[in-house]
């Protein structure tokens, strides 16, 4: 397995993969079989597709320690690009079917709806995180800012469950919210362990 990771052809095998989804609602758009409001079902496919990726891009890190598998940490820039964009189709779908690109109705919306204000603002911080996440970007800024800036994918994981909690809390219907709640908690409930577990330098005396 480890040398599949290796091979050079990987990371295109994973770039089709994390394509299919598109293809298959490519594919529901074209034989109208996306049911009865074909908007919607768009937009709450891509939504789901992007808390998904959200899911796998941080279970890169947990798999690498438990698996042994160090080979994985290649492909988490591409994840990470293609949680971007599922989550550039969820924003463009919202503001092409529900809005019909009005940027002031878009504007008024995000004020006054909270969940759209909590989606929006974990998509600014994506693409942010898409738009540093080259190596130029990463030389620019500096190891240490590039790694603080790209811990915000932690922040953008919590906005997105409860932008998801509040977009269903009017139909009363969170089975679906509490196990991406749940993943995520786990993911991140890791990382906070392996921080407050960390061994400190020891002080010195005065």
């Amino acid at each position: 397995m480890r040398a599949a990771l290796r091979h050079f052809a990987a990371g295109w095998v994973l770039l089709l993969i994390g394509l299919m989804p598109l293809a298959w609602l490519v594919w529901q758009t074209l034989y109208d079989q996306l049911g009865a409001n074909p908007a919607e079902a768009l937009i709450r496919a891509t939504g789901d597709w992007t808390l998904r990726g959200l899911c796998v891009v941080l279970a890169v890190t947990p798999l690498r320690t438990w698996l042994g598998w160090p080979e994985l940490v290649r492909f988490r820039r591409l994840l990470g690009l293609l949680v971007f964009f599922y989550a550039s189709l969820h924003m463009l779908s919202y503001a092409w079917f529900d809005m019909g690109f009005d940027l002031a109705d878009m504007l008024q919306d995000i004020v006054k709806r909270p969940f759209i204000w909590l989606g929006f603002s974990g998509f600014v911080i994506l693409l942010a995180l898409a738009a540093t996440s080259f190596n130029r970007a990463m030389r620019w800024l500096g190891g240490k800012r590039w790694q603080m800036l790209h811990r915000g994918v932690y922040l953008v994981a919590v906005l997105a469950v409860l932008h998801f909690w509040w977009m269903r809390a009017g139909k009363q219907d969170f089975d679906e919210v509490l196990v991406y709640a749940a993943i995520l908690g786990v993911l991140l409930g890791w990382r906070l362990y392996r921080v407050l577990m960390k061994p400190r330098p020891p002080t010195r005396g005065v």
